[in-house]
């Protein structure tokens, strides 16, 4: 697989998908390695599908400098991505966590993004906040597994502070179905292997030390002219279709489409209906 050093010399790997325009792919977790997003559904048939493996996740190398996991460090990463590229600009894509990446990286390298994609990420970076996830998560009460994940949840908030990730693992695996439409074949395998692609000092390195200036962020992303597409999954609770058209206020080009039936990964759920908004998205600067 190729590599490439960054800003620091820290070597970050990265995989290539496909043949057409190019779509630079940043995962979330935070601190997950990139293989979580498969093809997103298909989109190497249509695009030159990077996805970045994060700093400390996958197969790039762990940094010597810790606080080079926060994640407005990291978006100093996708540029050096994109010098190793010798792209003049970018599509670029963001999920969840690392929807704050290329936040900050759009909010720094305007003219280097060509067109956004926020994929059900919520952009803490910039003050959102959670809109309506309570009712998002009651209104998964009739699924089987609902009462058990519930339960989960709960003695999961009670364990202590000290805890670590493998006493938590257990009550994270048991709510996981919350992060799908379906609790499908399909997204239980996605699920399952979530567990081994997860780095405990990309995740904790990501907010620690962090200085949150979310009106200063607000202002910058006003200012983006790139086109933006914001993802929202029908059932998602961690950001509902309702959080997504809030998000999109942030961006003075911005539409949102809400995947049917989408959870946090709706490119499982539904894949032909998220690489289809994806692509009408992409292919309408064609």
């Amino acid at each position: 697989m190729p590599t490439f050093a960054s800003y620091d010399g820290t070597n970050l790997a990265y995989h290539v998908a496909g043949d057409g325009p190019v779509l630079v792919c940043i995962a979330g977790g935070p601190g997950r390695a990139s293989e979580y997003f498969g093809d997103l559904g298909g989109l190497p048939a249509s695009y030159t599908m990077i996805r970045l493996d994060s700093r400390g996740t996958g197969s790039s190398e762990v940094p010597a400098d810790p606080a080079s996991y926060r994640m407005d460090r990291l978006a100093e990463d996708v540029e050096a991505l994109r010098a190793h590229l010798g792209l003049a600009e970018m599509n670029l894509l963001g999920h969840s966590a690392g929807a704050n990446v290329v936040a900050h990286y759009v909010a720094k390298y305007p003219e280097r993004v060509a067109r956004l994609v926020i994929l059900t990420g919520l952009l803490r970076a910039a003050g959102m906040k959670p809109v309506g996830a309570d009712a998002a998560r009651a209104a998964r009460s009739g699924e089987p597994w609902y009462e058990a994940a519930i339960a989960a949840e709960a003695a999961w908030d009670a364990l202590p502070d000290d805890c670590t990730p493998a006493d938590e693992a257990p009550f994270m695996a048991a709510v996981e179905p919350f992060l799908y439409g379906a609790w499908t074949e399909a997204a239980q395998a996605h699920a399952v292997a979530g567990h081994s692609q997860f780095s405990d000092d990309a995740s904790e390195g990501f907010g620690a030390g962090y200085e949150l200036d979310a009106a200063g962020m607000a202002a910058k992303l006003a200012r983006v002219d790139a086109p933006v597409l914001v993802v929202a999954g029908e059932v998602d609770a961690n950001t509902t279709p309702a959080a997504a058209a809030e998000e999109a206020k942030l961006f003075p080009r911005s539409e949102v489409v809400t995947i049917p039936g989408g959870g946090h990964f709706p490119w499982v759920d539904n894949p032909a209906a998220g690489v289809g908004a994806i692509d009408a998205f992409l292919s309408s600067s064609r």
